[in-house]
C-alpha cells in the first residue's frame, strides 16, 4: 500500500461521511455500508474525492493503517467529524456532568491528533458541543474557553477546527453563520473557523448563498456539509445546489462538499445519489466560470 495520501486537488471536491470500524452502532448520517475498507472501495468506485471519517474513539484506531487504506483507493481524508461521539456515547463538551464533559474534551483532543496522523485538514464540532443550558449561565463562556484550548491544540498539530452552526431545534447556541463568525472572532485563533451545513442553513438562514460569501470573506469557511432541506441527498428536496456550487466556486472555495445526511433509503444509495447530483454541478461551474 502507498504511504501517502494523494495530492490535494484545487477547487471544489466531493466527500462522503463514513463511520469508522470501532463505532458500536450505525450513525444515522454516516453513509455507505460495511467495514471501512468496503466503504472506501465503494466511495472510490462512485467517484468521491475523499472521506470524512466519523470516529467514536479515535485512540482505538490505527491511524497509519487508515491513512494507507485511503491512499490505496486514491482518497483523501477530507475531515474528521465529531458527531458520532455525541450520538454513540452521550459525551458533550458542555455536559451537566463534569466527568462526562471532561471525557468529551479528551475525545476532541484525540480527534485532533487523529486528524493530524491521517492527514485530515479539519475537525468539525457540531453536536459534540452540547447544550449551553447544561452548563448554566456560564455555558457560552465555557464553550469559548474549551474551543480556545482546542484551537491552540489544533494549530500546534497543523489542523483546523470548524465549529458548525446547528439549528435551534437541536442545540441552543450558535445557530447562524453570523452568530458563528461572531463567536469565532471573540476567540480570535486562526485555527478556528466554521463548517456550514446546508440542512441547518435551510432552517436558520435567509439566503442559500450569502452566508457562504460572508464566511469566505472573513477567511473562516473551513468545510461544507451538504444535505437537502429534508436531510436527504441533494436533489431529493428543495435546495438549489447549483446556486450554492456556483457561489462557492466563484468565491474561490477550494474545500470539500461533504455529504452528512440521512442514510435513506440506505447508505449506499444516498451516497451515490449525492455524488451523481453534485458532480455535474461542480464540472459545470468549472467550465462556465473557469477552473
Amino acid at each position: 500500500m502507498a504511504s501517502d495520501q494523494p495530492a490535494a486537488k484545487r477547487g471544489l471536491k466531493l466527500a462522503i461521511c463514513v463511520q469508522t470500524d470501532e463505532a458500536p452502532r450505525p450513525v444515522p448520517v454516516a453513509l455507505f455500508s460495511g467495514p471501512l475498507a468496503e466503504r472506501a472501495h465503494k466511495a472510490a468506485a462512485a467517484g468521491a474525492d475523499g472521506l470524512e471519517l466519523m470516529p467514536v474513539d479515535p485512540a482505538r484506531l490505527d491511524a497509519a493503517a487508515v491513512r494507507d487504506l485511503l491512499a490505496e483507493y486514491g482518497l483523501a481524508a477530507a475531515a474528521i467529524g465529531s458527531g458520532a461521539i455525541a450520538f454513540s456515547t452521550g459525551l458533550t463538551l458542555l455536559h451537566a456532568d463534569p466527568i462526562m464533559a471532561e471525557h468529551a474534551r479528551t475525545r476532541l483532543a484525540d480527534l485532533i491528533d487523529f486528524a493530524a496522523a491521517v492527514g485530515a485538514p479539519v475537525v468539525t464540532v457540531g453536536s459534540l458541543r452540547g447544550r449551553a443550558a447544561a452548563a448554566g449561565s456560564a455555558g457560552r463562556a465555557e464553550l469559548a474557553r474549551v474551543l480556545a484550548d482546542a484551537a491552540r491544540h489544533a494549530g500546534d498539530a497543523g489542523v483546523r477546527l470548524a465549529l458548525e452552526p446547528v439549528n435551534r431545534y437541536e442545540l441552543d447556541l450558535i445557530h447562524t453563520t453570523e452568530e458563528g463568525l461572531a463567536f469565532v472572532a471573540e476567540i480570535g485563533h486562526p485555527a478556528l473557523g466554521l463548517v456550514l451545513d446546508t440542512y441547518h442553513m435551510n432552517i436558520e438562514e435567509a439566503s442559500r448563498t450569502e452566508p457562504f460569501c460572508a464566511a469566505l470573506a472573513a477567511g473562516r469557511l473551513f468545510h461544507v456539509h451538504v444535505g437537502d432541506n429534508n436531510r436527504l441527498p441533494p436533489g431529493r428536496g428543495l435546495i438549489d445546489f447549483a446556486a450554492i456550487v456556483d457561489t462557492l466556486h466563484a468565491a474561490g472555495y477550494h474545500g470539500y462538499l461533504s455529504a452528512e445526511l440521512l442514510a435513506h433509503p440506505d447508505g449506499d444509495t444516498a451516497a451515490r445519489q449525492t455524488l451523481d447530483h453534485l458532480r455535474p454541478l461542480v464540472a459545470r461551474a468549472r467550465v462556465t466560470q473557469g477552473a
